[in-house]
């Protein structure tokens, strides 16, 4: 099992990123919330990791810290929640507005995410609540997520097409993406790095 990376961050093209350790190139995916966190290209950086193994892949998911990775871990145990719509939940709302959601039943903020009905909503709400009682009962120190950073590098000419990449990716319609990301670099500065970029489209599509 691996648990836990520390290496140079080579690549990061939401959701994917690609760190290496001992030379050798892990390929992860991470949630926005993870990304917003990360330093720049060549810098050193910390992640704490979920093996995933089936039939077809073997796959390794990243998170900032433990706390995130422990909601991920409770997420993948909801009856029809997989690693690719943890990933998109953990993307779309932060873990506080995740727990609101969660004690006050509040369903029409969990359905604004990509891939959630109202039944998935319903189910999360329902079997979520025990978890994260068991989360906060067993490390409330770890499970507090901080916030995004505010010392995201100024991207490249190509930081539209990879924020509207990375939301389609996490399971949004390409004309939805494209909508909100051209809204997101209207009301943001020029050279608003990628990540920003689809921190301001989230907000937009999902209200947060």
């Amino acid at each position: 099992m691996i648990g836990r990376l520390r290496g140079e961050l080579l690549e990061k093209h939401p959701p994917q990123l690609l760190v290496e350790v001992g030379g050798v190139g892990y390929e992860l995916e991470a949630s926005m919330n993870t990304f917003y966190r990360l330093p720049e290209r060549g810098k050193q950086v910390v992640l704490y990791t979920h093996f995933v193994v089936r039939e077809d892949a073997q796959l390794l998911y990243g998170f900032a810290d433990r706390g995130e990775r422990s909601l991920f871990r409770a997420l993948i145990k909801v009856n029809g929640v997989g690693p690719k719509l943890a990933l998109t939940i953990l993307s779309g709302i932060d873990a506080d507005g995740f727990v609101r959601a969660v004690h006050q039943g509040d369903t029409a903020s969990l359905v604004r995410l990509p891939g959630i009905g109202k039944k998935t909503a319903e189910r999360l709400i329902v079997e979520m609540k025990d978890k994260l009682k068991e989360l906060q009962q067993s490390g409330p120190a770890e499970f507090q997520l901080s916030s995004p950073g505010d010392d995201l590098v100024p991207a490249g000419p190509d930081a539209v097409g990879e924020a509207e990449s990375a939301l389609v990716a996490l399971g949004y319609k390409p004309a939805e993406a494209t909508k909100a990301v051209s809204q997101a670099a209207r009301q943001l500065d020029a050279n608003a790095p990628c990540e920003a970029l689809i921190r301001q489209a989230l907000k937009s599509m999902i209200g947060g």
